[in-house]
């Protein structure tokens, strides 16, 4: 190890907990609500609005995703990331709130979460773009590889810790604190990047947001999601409110267009999509979330409903997967920055995220809780070998003044990519159960079952004469393994498109030297 990155390392291992904390939050936070889902349904009932508590997340992450990259780039990361923070978690107060005697009782209680989830998202968006927009400032991409292994294994310890966490608190105390326990994380997160992390000064001047833009394709976003949430469920897929939405959709994204290529900062600076690497890596980001989070937002509610996990067990049976993406992204990170190659580890885990899904699939009520480790072990096995590469080649293709923008972008695409997924497999298995109860029930006791206000948790299964729990879990077991096997579809293109992915060796001078350097054409 040279002298300036023996430098390097010092001056990142220092702020480094704090940018681990702090995403520690966002990642912390979803897979604890994921454990709690089936209580909170329970009390605040709308087993229909299950995935919109979901959706709103991250559709708030989304949307505000570009924005937060941008205005990093223009104004200096560090009070941005720090304003991120405490709209997360003053989000995350308000989700605690949502259906308590403060707000009139759990009547409207599922609506008022929705809402403040999409006000915890907003803060979301700024947590994961400026931790790796961050490294990326003090970090050159050859040496970066390490530490976006560290990063991607925090994460996967955070995937770990939090249906544990989840799961204790869903057992043991309030569902509340699912989202309470975000502060005293984020408290300690804001005092060591306040303390700890130092930035160069940001010598931009006469710099404007692009807020035309930034509300063009927030409208244009939020229009895809609802058709995807309300198509061919609530609506007609040729009804005049889908039809409608798309035409929004369609024109917002036109001058959204139009904007970008006019304005002096735009939100998403299109040129960047005239790299190969970075169109095929945006694409390949945008199907990862798609497949991945899209599908296993149901993960839980099969392990608690039909195999009968506790909470904290549920929690416990997704140690397989974590743990095995903790592992590999680790190796992944230690091997790019020893040997600056890094192509084919997003079409290894392409071709791994394809196994897990199948598998998946294949599950049905008598599957048992040792073989759905197994699949889902599969499955992390292959979000190892992508969750940071992806990244690493999105900063790898861009100059150093639009690191921000590039990892947004990035960031962006997955996150969009998991919001149409959640959506668009939300209704899926809405439509699927809809359909199993009514040939086993008919269709007015279905409606009760599966209706808005179905409060559907492991208690209230329990409690149902033997003949019709065997029906609902069964419906349940096929509507799940449903939405895997639409997850196949989407997860399938991730291979093929990474075979395209251009091997551009990873810069390795540092963030300073690289402000004037364009890098190679992919």
């Amino acid at each position: 190890m040279t002298e300036a990155a023996a430098g390097r390392r010092r001056e990142v291992m220092v702020v480094l907990p704090g940018l681990m904390l702090a995403m520690v939050l966002a990642m912390l936070d979803n897979m604890i609500v994921g454990t709690a889902m089936p209580r909170i349904v329970g009390e605040l009932g709308g087993l229909t609005y299950l995935s919109w508590v979901v959706t709103a997340y991250v559709l708030g992450t989304t949307v505000s995703t570009p924005i937060w990259g941008k205005i990093g780039d223009l104004y200096g990361r560090k009070t941005i990331f720090i304003i991120s923070i405490l709209i997360f978690m003053a989000g995350s107060v308000l989700c605690g709130m949502a259906g308590s005697a403060m707000f009139g009782g759990p009547e409207g209680g599922m609506a008022e979460l929705i809402a403040f989830r999409a006000v915890q998202g907003l803060g979301a968006g700024g947590l994961m773009v400026n931790v790796m927009a961050i490294i990326g400032d003090l970090v050159p991409p050859r040496e970066r590889g390490q530490y976006q292994g560290i990063t991607a294994g925090v994460m996967s310890l955070a995937m770990i810790a939090g249906p544990l966490v989840g799961g204790f608190i869903t057992d043991h105390l309030d569902w509340r604190w699912a989202f309470y326990v975000n502060l005293p994380v984020g408290a300690i997160a804001l005092a060591l990047i306040i303390a700890k992390l130092h930035l160069p000064p940001v010598n931009r001047t006469n710099v404007r947001i692009d807020w035309a833009g930034a509300a063009l394709l927030s409208i244009s976003i939020t229009a895809m999601v609802l058709i995807t949430t309300w198509g061919g469920n609530d609506y007609a897929w040729n009804s005049w409110q889908i039809l409608g939405l798309g035409a929004l959709a369609l024109l917002t994204l036109a001058v959204f267009i139009l904007v970008e290529r006019r304005t002096v900062e735009p939100i998403m600076p299109l040129q960047l999509f005239r790299n190969r690497n970075f169109t095929l890596i945006s694409i390949i980001g945008f199907l990862l979330g798609f497949a991945m989070f899209g599908a296993i937002n149901f993960l839980p509610l099969f392990q608690q409903l039909v195999q009968g996990a506790t909470a904290t067990n549920s929690g416990l049976l997704m140690l397989p997967m974590m743990g095995a993406a903790m592992v590999v992204s680790i190796f992944v990170g230690r091997a790019i920055t020893s040997t600056g190659k890094y192509k084919i580890y997003p079409v290894i885990g392409g071709f791994g995220m394809v196994a897990g899904m199948w598998l998946l699939s294949t599950m049905d009520v008598a599957t048992p809780a040792w073989e759905t480790g197994l699949y889902i072990a599969v499955l992390g096995l292959g979000m190892g070998f992508l969750m940071q590469t992806t990244m690493l080649i999105a900063q790898n293709s861009v100059e150093q003044r639009d690191l921000g923008v590039a990892s947004s972008t990035s960031t962006f695409f997955r996150s969009i990519g998991g919001s149409f997924g959640v959506s668009l497999f939300g209704a899926v298995f809405n439509n699927h159960l809809l359909a199993e109860l009514t040939t086993r029930f008919g269709g007015s006791a279905a409606g009760n079952m599966a209706g808005n206000g179905a409060r559907m948790d492991p208690a209230a299964v329990a409690q149902l004469p033997a003949q019709v729990r065997t029906g609902l879990l069964e419906s349940l077991a096929v509507s799940i393994s449903g939405v895997f096997s639409w997850a196949i579809a989407f997860a399938v293109v991730v291979p093929v498109l990474a075979v395209f992915v251009k091997e551009i060796p990873l810069r390795g001078a540092s963030p300073s030297d690289e402000k004037a350097a364009t890098p190679a054409a992919g």
